[in-house]
């Protein structure tokens, strides 16, 4: 059985922090001015001006300073001038991940809990007659542990789930050299613009596929500059064995210099 890890569905915390968004330039002179923790008067004191009111119509946006003026803000205000000129919306900042909980080491010798399913392994082999030839079978002993919620969530059943691993980098950026994924072998209608595993001639292939007219197929890699689409007729179609809808991936990163486990 593959050594995995599970994860803990329990949610730990989310948080999501932003910024106010200052769109004009007077709304930044006093985001700034305040963060300095300056009023207007002292500002514009410090500016060499005879009043506020200087300050007050810049920050109203009721009159615009002129290039020297907010030179020389900025530097009152220890900023740089570009953070003051910065044209729209600043952009917001907020979190784009979750903690959902722990990561717990398995092996074979550790049993499957209630929501827990391990399904097998597809792989690309050498045929014994040798020659280069191939095909893609299971692998008899090679599991891969899985959550049920995870499959439930997919709209996978567990009967039809089977896992392979990837080679090469023709759907780079998106499924990474080495990386494993999910293969639902009840769903092979093709969904045009969908990841779709199949064996080709006794390779194992990962792919988007698109229906054309007439019964073809289009094979679309996502690193289309290196790997440019392919077209099916609909006799070499028929020669394709489809394995199933991809539905899950996961990349596990390596150091350099170590080699993926077999």
């Amino acid at each position: 059985m593959i050594t995995a890890n599970t994860i803990s569905e329990r949610p730990l915390f989310h948080n999501v922090f932003r910024i106010s968004a200052m769109k004009t330039l007077g709304s930044r002179i006093a985001h700034y001015r305040t963060a300095a923790k300056m009023s207007q008067a002292s500002l514009a004191k410090a500016c060499g001006w005879a009043s506020q009111s200087r300050v007050g119509n810049y920050e109203k946006d009721t009159r615009e300073p002129s290039l020297e003026d907010i030179a020389q803000m900025a530097k009152v205000l220890g900023i740089d001038q570009g953070m003051l000129l910065m044209q729209g919306q600043q952009p917001s900042i907020e979190a784009n991940a979750e903690l959902i909980g722990t990561m717990a080491a398995w092996d074979s010798k550790t049993p499957l809990g209630d929501d827990e399913v391990a399904i097998p392994l597809y792989k690309e082999v050498e045929l014994a007659a040798g020659g280069g030839a191939t095909e893609v079978i299971e692998v008899p002993g090679r599991l891969l542990r899985f959550a049920k919620s995870t499959l439930r969530e997919a709209g996978v059943h567990e009967s039809n789930a089977v896992c392979a691993t990837v080679r090469g980098h023709s759907m780079e950026r998106l499924i990474m050299d080495g990386a494993t994924i999910g293969i639902d072998t009840g769903s092979k209608h093709i969904e045009d613009g969908e990841i779709y595993a199949f064996d080709q001639d006794g390779m194992l292939r990962v792919k988007y596929l698109y229906r054309l007219p007439g019964g073809g197929v289009r094979v679309r890699s996502e690193n289309s500059d290196e790997f440019p689409d392919e077209t099916l007729t609909p006799e070499q179609f028929a020669n394709i064995r489809m394995l199933g809808w991809v539905f899950w991936w996961s990349t596990v990163r390596r150091r350099r210099g170590l080699s993926i486990a077999k």
